[in-house]
């Protein structure tokens, strides 16, 4: 499943035009910077974490590879550290929270780089474009927290499906999983649906869906033995734009402080297309609280 939701979250920027958003928005488009998703107004980072509370969560969201999306969310991580609001913690996708011990060691300065990397078995991107993010808690008295589901158990339901777990891979498993909502199938579908058989995708949904909802779980547990932190998660952007994937997992886990910002670089959009990415849609909303635009020439 890991491949497959690489591949998801880079189609993203594409499933705006997919699914024929309902443009709102002017004939002159932004094509850099950070605006209100639900009119495009312009914003400041500063504005948008004053929505952040004690025990709530900024998602920050990215087009895996981008650097500019790398440097946003430091700016993000910068500006709810100096809000003063909260102790501010970091939760990466790209790490388990069965790795936890190997994580906190590593934070605390006990592990070395090199061998953190093989004992949380990173991989795809390089580390270096996170490194930043993942220790900039040590300043501001939070913690880094893996949160995402072991890398066995994701293969293990693309693979098998969720009746054929072990009962070893039955214990790694959320409690109370729930499958996401029909509007972030519906999403998934469009994405993916073309390239794998049907038997596959539901495999692959539940895998998705197994992401989704273990990042919730271990932020509801986080926040809840936490309640002065915030926490801000570092995604890719298929599980937080349009507010169907993980957004909605931490509200049903009781996380109601939830702000999103969903990253996109216009570049890979004609004018029409990066209209209906950014309009409100017919059916799922805004794409999210706030949407910050890059852009890298085509």
């Amino acid at each position: 499943m890991a491949n497959s939701a690489k591949s998801i979250c880079s189609t993203v920027i594409s499933f705006g035009l997919i699914f024929g958003a309902n443009a709102v928005f002017g004939s002159t488009l932004p094509q850099d910077g950070l605006f209100l998703g639900s009119n495009l107004d312009p914003l400041t980072i500063e504005t948008l974490v004053d929505r952040v509370h004690p025990g709530g969560v900024l998602i920050v969201s990215e087009e895996h590879g981008n650097q500019t999306h790398y440097a946003r969310q430091k700016l993000a991580l910068s500006a709810l550290e100096k809000s003063s609001r909260c102790e501010v913690s970091v939760g990466l996708e790209f790490l388990s929270w069965v790795h936890q011990p190997a994580i906190s060691d590593y934070f605390k300065g006990s592990l070395p780089e090199v061998d953190f990397l093989k004992a949380v078995e990173w991989g795809g991107n390089p580390f270096a474009d996170y490194r930043d993010q993942a220790l900039f808690p040590q300043a501001s008295g939070g913690y880094l927290i893996g949160i995402n589901a072991p890398r066995t158990l994701s293969g293990a339901v693309s693979k098998r499906g969720l009746l054929a777990l072990t009962p070893e891979e039955e214990a790694l498993m959320p409690p109370n999983f729930e499958l996401g909502s029909t509007h972030y199938r519906e999403r998934f579908d469009q994405v993916m649906g073309g390239h794998v058989p049907p038997a596959a995708l539901e495999r692959y949904f539940a895998a998705q869906s197994v992401w989704d909802d273990s990042m919730a779980w271990r932020t509801a547990e986080f926040l809840s033995a936490h309640p002065t932190h915030c926490l801000v998660i570092i995604v890719g952007d298929f599980h937080a734009a349009w507010g169907g994937g993980l957004p909605d997992r931490l509200r049903a886990r009781g996380v109601k402080n939830v702000t999103t910002i969903s990253q996109l670089d216009s570049g890979a959009y004609t004018e029409t297309e990066l209209q209906e990415a950014l309009g409100l849609h017919a059916r799922y909303g805004a794409r999210a609280d706030g949407i910050w635009i890059s852009h890298t020439p085509p």
